[in-house]
Formats: C-alpha cells, structure tokens, sequence
C-alpha cells in the first residue's frame, strides 16, 4: 500500500520559476519597489481569485506606482520577466503520477492556461487547481478540499508540496502531509515511498 492517494503540488516556486536576477535588474534601473507593490495582498488578492484580469491587475499595479509612462515601461518588463520549468521537478512527478493522480494546486490569475501551455504543460497534471477559476486562494481549507476531491483521495491520503510555509501549514491543517519545498532535496525524499 502507498503512502498516499494523491499529490498535490504548487506550481510557482516549485515546478515554475521566475528570473529573480531579471526582477531585481528591472527593479534597479527603474529605482521602483516592483515586486513588494505588484505582490501587495490588496492588488494581487482580487487578480488571484479571478476577480480581475492579469491585465487589469497590471494596470493596478501601474496606478500604484504612480501611473506614468516610466512606471508603465517598468511593469511591462516586471510582467514580461521568463520563466521555466524545473525538469527535475518534473520529472520527480511524472514518475509520481504512475503511481498516483498528480494535481497543480495554484494561486494563479486568469491567464494560468496559456502559461501552461507555453511550458508544455498544459496536459502535465491530471488535473489543474486555479485559484482565479475556483474563487479561492490558498491558505483558505476551501482550496485544498477541492484538491483532493478533485484528486478522488481523502485529505490525511495527499502528499501537499508548496514553497510558501503557510500555504503548507493550511494543509497540514486538513491532516495532509506536507512538504515545504525550498530544493529538490525537500521533495525527493517525500516521494521515495511511491517509487518502492
């Protein structure tokens, strides 16, 4: 018998990564507090869940900060900084998902399908947790129940991945397991019992 039923996994900061480098560079040149103002609960929480569009909340963030041109140029880049796939985090999954349902659990904005099919994956996870599409945004238990129904397992049966510690905490809250992912050190280990 397996450890668990399902895993459920946060897709920025573990399977998607952003240019941090590139953030701070823009961030520098333009002598303006980006990523604290575009990351402000009260502008990203409405995009987050689906209550404004991603464009809608680049113009909030524009406002915020002032809403010149010079602001404008600043959060086009900020908005248009890369972003990739962890292959080895993929990797790591794919093989969980011989075993087990694997499914994203996200708080992401309304444009979340496109970038998953520009990473290439956009088929990846059996299945896909939005917080713009569901109306709820992680740490709130609403999101992690609908995950694991979502999933067909109980709460206490899901292995729960996420690099935001209380995100973490919210479902470990519901008797998951969780695994507060800083490298590829923190999941590997989590999933042995799946490959035995």
């Amino acid at each position: 018998m397996t450890l668990f039923d399902a895993v459920l996994c946060d897709l920025d900061g573990v399977l998607r990564h952003f240019d941090h480098a590139v953030q701070a560079d823009i961030e520098a040149r333009y002598g303006l507090p980006l990523r604290k103002t575009a990351f402000d609960p009260d502008l990203i929480g409405p995009a987050s869940l689906g209550h404004i569009t991603e464009a809608q909340w680049v113009e909030a963030v524009v406002v915020a900060l002032g809403g010149d041109e010079h602001a404008r140029q600043a959060v086009a880049e900020f908005a248009a900084v890369p972003f990739w796939v962890d292959e080895e985090v993929r990797g790591l999954l794919a093989r969980a998902q011989e075993r087990v349902p694997v499914v994203l659990v996200t708080n992401a904005m309304d444009t979340l399908e496109e970038h998953l099919e520009g990473l290439g994956l956009a088929y990846f996870a059996d299945a896909v947790v939005s917080s713009a599409r569901v109306g709820v945004a992680k740490p709130d238990r609403r999101i992690y129940e609908l995950a694991a129904e979502v999933a067909g397992a109980a709460p206490e049966r899901c292995l729960f991945v996420d690099d935001r510690l209380e995100n973490v905490a919210g479902a470990t809250a519901l008797g998951m397991t969780g695994v507060h992912y800083r490298s590829i050190a923190d999941l590997a280990p989590a999933l042995t019992g799946l490959f035995d």
